[in-house]
């Protein structure tokens, strides 16, 4: 019976496997919640801050900020935001498969790139292709926290101050619920040509402007600033919980063919057992025959 030995240490096998990937699964539900909820309580500021900003946009101020310079996008800095960890599905590829899109269209136009890579999976990858990484971030655990972020984005951001950049794009995964979740690649800056949720309706009706204390330039870089932390902090907060939703959906996949592939092996194993007990019982009744 070496064959049954080697099904039955098959089995053993894929029972082991099923109990990790079950407890995953488990695991990953639990801190699905938790993660989708500080996502939707970190949207209604994200969208505020973004229609103040919109609004902003159409004042006409005695102050432009540098972060609302339009050039054309020749040298362009990347905030690519991944997990640290796999065993997400197709989560980080589909992501990095459109940053990868993005970059050879800007290489493709002579431009050159930097990076900032934030989780492990994204740094690792950048790594693989040669991108230009200036600064990156990983380790976040399950909540993100701003402090850790505001140092390594920073970095593109003054490049993009200093004219060394004309255009910075947020990659990220956007949590549209449980079985779905898109990547997206949006212009961060220059405030132009972002996604901004004015409507043609109220850009029409309204004609914006502001009085200022102590000054244009203090009230317009500090909204500015906290626009982009917003919108940084919002995209990996989507993205956790991106995460967490897609390791639950792969688990539980795994968890079934495991269920699957145990119970194929068990009905070849009874099958294999039931021909040896059968080969057995003729050799039997053969030699009480002949004798």
């Amino acid at each position: 019976m070496a064959v049954g030995k080697e099904i039955r240490g098959k089995i053993k096998s894929f029972e082991n496997t099923k109990k990790i990937t079950k407890a995953m699964e488990l695991v990953s539900a639990s801190k699905m919640r938790k993660a989708q909820d500080r996502m939707r309580h970190a949207r209604p500021y994200a969208d505020k801050i973004r229609n103040i900003t919109a609004n902003l946009s159409q004042a006409n101020p005695e102050y432009h900020s540098p972060y609302m310079r339009v050039t054309s996008p020749k040298n362009v800095g990347f905030i690519v935001v991944t997990t640290d960890k796999g065993l997400c599905g197709g989560l980080n590829t589909n992501v990095l498969r459109a940053v990868t899109n993005k970059m050879r269209e800007v290489q493709a136009a002579g431009g050159t790139i930097q990076s900032v890579a934030i989780g492990n999976k994204g740094l690792g990858f950048l790594n693989r292709i040669g991108a230009a990484v200036v600064s990156h971030v990983t380790q976040l655990g399950d909540r993100p926290q701003l402090d850790k972020l505001i140092g390594p984005v920073k970095v593109v951001l003054d490049a993009f101050v200093d004219g060394k950049l004309d255009a910075v794009y947020l990659c990220y995964t956007k949590f549209i619920n449980t079985m779905n979740q898109e990547p997206m690649v949006e212009q961060l800056l220059p405030l132009d040509g972002t996604r901004l949720t004015q409507t043609a309706e109220e850009k029409k009706a309204y004609g914006w402007d502001y009085i200022y204390e102590p000054d244009a330039a203090t009230v317009i870089d500090e909204l500015m600033t906290r626009y982009i932390e917003a919108l940084v902090y919002q995209a990996v907060a989507e993205n956790m919980a991106s995460e967490q939703s897609a390791r639950m959906v792969a688990m539980k996949a795994a968890t079934d063919n495991a269920g699957n592939l145990i119970g194929e092996l068990k009905l070849v194993y009874n099958k294999t057992r039931q021909a040896a007990i059968t080969k057995e019982l003729s050799e039997i009744v053969s030699g009480a025959a002949a004798v």
